[in-house]
């Protein structure tokens, strides 16, 4: 898959698969506390050896998962984007989304490489669904969600332990026919 998207402010953002050689970039951003701080999951150190099989176990699994690296225009990998959990049968995934290098945080690089995604699930892949789940408190991301047009579908109570205490994750997700209202709507300009 080599979609680009050249509609952002920042430099142009592309995806490709995820390879051996970007292990490096996750494990050092795995090992990041303010990285993580964002993401679902808890903090915890990762090794090198724990990355490459977590990477052997992708690449035995892609049927059922799609793993993609957010590079810059200049083939700069700033992050990686996650289909997982593909259920063919009710054409659904779960998304996932992280901006490890902190200097492409902020850039509207996530919206690009989101939009992409959304467009690889729904146009190459054929599914109806795609959901989330984003911490409650995290509301850069909650804001990119609704902006691409993600819908609100719940709350998980208490149900993330971040920084040492429990967090409210927000569930969101959006149809194929969503989809394709908001590409088909005249969007706002930066």
């Amino acid at each position: 898959m080599a979609r680009t998207d050249t509609s952002t402010a920042s430099a142009a953002v592309r995806l490709r698969e995820l390879a051996r050689s970007d292990l490096d970039a996750i494990n050092r951003w795995r090992n990041d506390p303010d990285v993580v701080a964002l993401l679902g999951g808890s903090f915890r150190h990762v090794c090198m050896t724990v990355d490459e099989r977590w990477y052997e176990s992708y690449l035995a699994n892609r049927a059922t998962n799609v793993r993609l690296a957010i590079e810059l225009g200049d083939g700069t990998m700033v992050g990686a984007v996650y289909l997982v959990g593909i259920d063919w049968l009710n054409r659904s995934a779960e998304f996932a989304i992280w901006i490890g290098d902190a200097a492409s945080q902020g850039k509207r690089v996530g919206e690009a490489a989101t939009r992409l995604m959304l467009a690889h699930a729904f146009d190459d892949l054929n599914l109806e669904r795609v959901h989330l789940t984003v911490l409650g408190h995290n509301e850069r991301a909650i804001r990119l969600y609704r902006k691409v047009g993600f819908v609100e579908e719940g709350v998980l109570r208490r149900a993330a332990f971040k920084g040492g205490q429990y967090r409210d994750l927000l569930a969101m997700a959006m149809l194929r026919d969503e989809h394709a209202a908001m590409r088909a709507a005249p969007q706002p300009s930066p």
